[in-house]
């Protein structure tokens, strides 16, 4: 990877595309600035990088040729102002969810500006990332881009912006939901006398195994599924169960309320 690479925030996601950029070799220590204006984040990132991060923006992010912006939404215009005048000619990588890059870009000066979704299991190196890129970005530019977001999982590219919001409800918050579900079968296998550890090994290994057999399946997921669900057995009665109480439609739903919120946050916080 061609100049250093600049992350404005420390936290999570940023910790996890800089250990995939070390591990896989794309990226040294000595490459990668960080900007983390709390103390202790800051002690946690040299420990587990031996990089130092520094409190604030300054000259140094002028060595920069891409700027990786990991903070939280809100923040997101504050952290722009004095970070501006030294990142006028890097490329501009946002993982901050619901910013619109018409905002990101007035903020910082700049139209080389790509939005990223990104989703937790980035975190272990099986993320799947979505990706959108201003006019201003060309193809070389959109493949270094590929190579940092490489470093934490899959991705695609998607064709307008809108579709983002779409991205974060469906993949972006999708761990969530996952979590929330291996919640209720370990519950439900309590219930029906299994221990906790016995339940939760069972539930995460199946949400495993059936999404490896998604993965690598040519198949629909309803064919799939009508592959283990015979009339009249176990499964069709749970199917018919969830069916009943409208399960599909609801969670439908509640991703659409994700989506909302995510539109709402770029009204909320990607004024000018």
């Amino acid at each position: 990877m061609s100049g250093q690479i600049a992350f404005i925030g420390g936290g999570n996601m940023a910790s996890a595309i800089i250990q995939g950029l070390l591990r896989q070799g794309a990226a040294g220590p000595e490459t990668i600035q960080i900007v983390e204006p709390w103390q202790e984040a800051r002690d946690r990132l040299r420990q587990q990088f031996n990089i130092v991060a520094q409190a604030a923006p300054g000259p140094f992010l002028a060595k920069a040729s891409t700027v990786v912006w990991a903070v939280k939404p809100q923040t997101f215009k504050d952290a722009a102002e004095p970070a501006a005048p030294h990142t006028r000619a890097a490329l501009h990588l946002s993982v901050a969810a619901g910013i619109p890059s018409d905002s990101i870009a007035r903020w910082l000066g700049n139209e080389r500006v790509v939005r990223a979704m990104p989703n937790t299991p980035a975190l272990i190196g099986k993320g799947i990332t979505a990706l959108y890129a201003r006019a201003g970005i060309d193809a070389g530019q959109k493949q270094g881009v590929e190579r940092i977001v490489r470093s934490t999982g899959d991705l695609l590219w998607v064709d307008s912006e809108d579709k983002l919001d779409a991205v974060t409800a469906l993949s972006g918050s999708g761990p969530a939901y996952v979590f929330y579900f291996l919640e209720a079968m370990s519950e439900a296998g309590q219930q029906m006398g299994l221990t906790q550890a016995q339940a939760y090994q069972l539930a995460v290994a199946t949400f495993a195994g059936a999404s490896e057999l998604a993965r690598s399946s040519d198949e629909a997921p309803q064919v799939l599924r009508q592959r283990v669900t015979s009339k009249g057995g176990t499964t069709h009665a749970a199917i018919t169960s969830m069916e009943a109480a409208q399960m599909g439609p609801l969670f439908q739903q509640a991703m659409l309320a994700a989506r909302d919120r995510a539109r709402a946050m770029a009204r909320e916080f990607g004024g000018a």
